[in-house]
């Protein structure tokens, strides 16, 4: 496969690349440094890339990697807080509000739970999910199931907590 294959599979994929970005960071800075070492991940393991499996699947395999490997290397604590743009917030809807409390809310999940999430939220098979994060199917269920629960009591309203 050529330059040329390559660039245009990444292109066509390159969503799932911001979307996992997006779970793992929240700093501007810090995304374009992990979307920038995953393509680059991409382009050394290019000539390993046989097709037997799908680009997305080996693709999603590489942003995990390469995020991991970059969350284990990161040695100094980081202490970010975001202040809210009141003028971007007014115009942000309903529906991008959710997206970004779902998010916040994975973020606070383990790295392999955001995994799995990541990849059930983007349509994969439990299949697929137990064969891209090397755990058994059965373990994939338990984990969602888990990971969901986790998730709804996160994202549940306070005021309304027992």
């Amino acid at each position: 496969m050529s330059e040329k294959d390559f660039l245009h599979l990444l292109n066509e994929n390159r969503a799932i690349i911001y979307k996992v970005v997006q779970l793992y960071a929240v700093d501007p800075e810090e995304k374009k440094d992990l979307y920038q070492e995953i393509v680059l991940q991409c382009w050394k393991g290019w000539s390993s890339f046989r097709g037997e499996s799908k680009f997305s699947t080996w693709l999603y395999r590489i942003c995990l990697n390469t995020i991991f490997t970059a969350k284990r290397k990161k040695s100094r604590v980081e202490y970010r807080e975001e202040l809210p743009d009141v003028q971007k917030e007014q115009h942000r809807s309903l529906e991008q509000e959710e997206k970004q409390q779902l998010y916040a809310a994975i973020r606070q999940l383990a790295e392999t739970d955001r995994a799995i999430i990541s990849l059930h939220l983007d349509g994969y098979s439990n299949n697929d999910i137990a064969a891209m994060m090397g755990i058994s199917v059965n373990s994939t269920n338990v984990k969602l199931f888990r990971i969901r629960e986790r998730l709804s009591k996160i994202l549940k309203p306070a005021a309304y907590e027992p």
